[in-house]
């Protein structure tokens, strides 16, 4: 496996993939081989298709993620090993559209206020004012805080693409407050890692996870199911409920397709209730009250 797995390193990288992208491939295919205690070159179509099977009845993945391990499965064939790749034998799952979990804007403060420390406070005001998933958070460099336009650089988001959203003046301010209370400056990250915040390498993606689970824990809200990216679907919803345009929301979550973005009308409560239900235009008798006769 290991001059295949190098095989597989070198065209994944040559083709600029993420390297959260490159760790789920490479993740699969070594977890397709162990499945079958072969090497992954010695195995075909009747192999991939038994694994599909697992992945849903074994393992309980979701369609979407079975998606993702096709798709690597589907690299490692056709770019690794130059071999064909039969759609009709490996049809992709139908992909299912959950609505996401989303907080009231008051639930979001009780949710900020309930950090336990302030370092997890800072990073939860960070991933709600700026709508930017937990990896972009993570890797904010203090360069990226723009306060002559009032701006944060998203660097390297999803897809290798960079964008611009907006610095609050209250996160700025939090911010600053942040700052000052470091006992060592940082040159580079804007939250570095290790607990004393000091390290050369940015804090990890799951202490981010973690701020969120223990804050809404300690504010009652553990039932929601929160996590970092519930912070970004809350950004969207309160700021198409404030009259933001999708045109607008699309440009600040870094969506390819405005149609990634129109999830957020079935959430906003604003458009929800902007046209009444057909049933108020009924004359239909009341409830309780008797039947018309003839």
């Amino acid at each position: 496996m290991t001059h295949l797995r190098q095989i597989m390193l070198e065209e994944l990288r040559r083709r600029n993939y993420a390297e959260s992208t490159i760790h789920i491939y490479i993740h699969t295919v070594e977890h397709f081989s162990r499945h079958f205690h072969r090497s992954p070159d010695q195995l075909g179509p009747e192999q991939i298709r038994q694994y599909q099977a697992a992945l849903f009845t074994r393992w309980k993945l979701a369609p979407n993620t079975v998606t993702q391990r096709l798709a690597a499965l589907r690299f490692f064939y056709v770019q690794v090993l130059k071999r064909g790749w039969s759609v009709a034998e490996t049809p992709y799952p139908k992909k299912v559209l959950h609505l996401p979990e989303i907080l009231s804007q008051e639930e979001v403060a009780r949710l900020i206020d309930a950090a336990e420390f302030p370092f997890h406070r800072i990073l939860l005001m960070t991933l709600y004012a700026t709508g930017a998933r937990r990896a972009e958070v993570a890797h904010l460099k203090i360069s990226d805080i723009d306060s002559q336009r009032m701006v944060i650089h998203i660097r390297g988001g999803k897809g290798r693409k960079d964008r611009d959203v907006m610095l609050s003046p209250k996160l700025l301010d939090a911010l600053r407050v942040y700052w000052r209370g470091l006992k060592r400056k940082p040159t580079d990250w804007l939250f570095p890692g290790n607990r004393w915040h000091t390290a050369s390498h940015p804090v990890s993606t799951k202490v981010l996870w973690n701020a969120c689970q223990q804050a809404a824990e300690r504010a009652g809200l553990e039932h929601r199911r929160i996590h970092p990216h519930t912070l970004r679907h809350c950004f969207a919803t309160h700021l198409l409920e404030a009259g933001a345009d999708l045109r607008t929301i699309q440009m600040l979550l870094g969506h390819r397709d405005l149609e990634e973005t129109t999830i957020y009308l079935h959430l906003s409560r604003r458009h929800l209730s902007a046209t009444g239900s057909p049933l108020d235009a009924l004359p239909i008798r009341g409830e309780g009250e008797p039947t018309q006769s003839a």
